[in-house]
């Protein structure tokens, strides 16, 4: 999420109340997590494992629970609970608020069905059609010519919890959605939220009825989704990528370009390009279906039958 403005270490520090190293008017632009972090972003860490990670992201201002050495052409902000804090942050510059349609625009060509439900910041190109019953939640971009079929959901909270002894506290989402030319959306389809980021569905991809794409997950052109495939957040997604009924993604997982994944397939691991998977977890399909033959022998080979 980049900030309406620069604001000063100084200025971060004080809304949260929190003790900083570096030069008071270092400038901070924006607030994202780690996944998503450019030069002048704001990165919260608050486990050892991801220390390193963070203090060598692009992120320059470091939200961190512990002292560390500063890198250099960085700040840090001292926290014994960054998370907590970096919703904090989250909440006051993109604080909760019922619907008004502020600043949203809708070209005069769009078509927009009745019971269409739109946030506020949203943006719907030329010739795209809006279903009965789809919501669009707030800073949602859709382009020219997409079509999204009735009751999907564009921009909902993204699925992103930290477990604590009395229970989950949620991370206040203030990212977007970009959808761009030429999409098709199918029928009850979730896309959600960037944590504060974008999740992005590339140029002229398709999506089948019932399809989730998890928070900060980038999709790229000409894909091809069937009914009930779901992608965790942070997944990335090549061009031209095929995926059948049923497909599931965890998080950080990249399909390269061209790659095709058979009917519920759990693809584990990063694909290689142009290459077809089969089975949970995948593997290359002539392989997965070699051992489907070679087991429905053993019966045989065993004397079992």
């Amino acid at each position: 999420m980049k900030l309406p403005f620069a604001h000063s270490l100084r200025k971060i520090a004080s809304l949260i109340d929190r003790e900083f190293i570096g030069h008071p008017d270092f400038l901070v632009t924006g607030l994202n997590e780690i996944h998503k972090v450019e030069e002048g972003d704001l990165v919260f860490v608050d486990h050892p494992k991801y220390y390193k990670k963070a203090l060598e992201s692009n992120a320059t201002t470091i939200l961190i629970n512990t002292e560390v050495e500063c890198p250099e052409g960085k700040v840090l902000i001292i926290s014994d609970d960054p998370f907590a804090d970096y919703n904090k942050l989250t909440q006051h510059f993109a604080p909760f608020g019922l619907w008004t349609k502020k600043e949203t625009e809708i070209h005069d060509k769009a078509t927009i069905f009745p019971n269409v439900t739109i946030g506020d910041r949203v943006k719907i190109g030329r010739d795209s059609i809006i279903y009965p019953g789809v919501v669009i939640y707030n800073d949602v971009i859709i382009g020219d010519n997409v079509i999204i079929h009735a009751n999907t959901v564009i921009g909902a909270d993204a699925f992103y919890f930290q477990k604590r002894e009395n229970g989950y506290n949620k991370m206040h989402t203030c990212g977007s959605v970009v959808i761009e030319d030429n999409v098709e959306i199918g029928a009850s389809c979730s896309i959600d939220s960037g944590v504060s980021g974008v999740t992005r569905i590339g140029k002229g991809t398709k999506l089948d009825a019932q399809v989730h794409i998890g928070h900060d997950s980038t999709i790229g052109a000409n894909c091809l989704f069937a009914a009930q495939v779901g992608i965790a957040g942070c997944v990335t997604i090549e061009d031209d990528v095929v995926l059948w009924g049923q497909v599931g993604i965890p998080a950080d997982v990249t399909m390269k370009k061209g790659s095709v994944a058979l009917g519920q397939s759990g693809i584990l691991k990063d694909t290689e390009e142009g290459k077809t998977y089969l089975g949970s977890p995948a593997k290359e399909a002539r392989a997965a279906l070699k051992e489907i033959a070679l087991i429905r022998r053993l019966p045989d080979m065993l004397d079992l039958r």
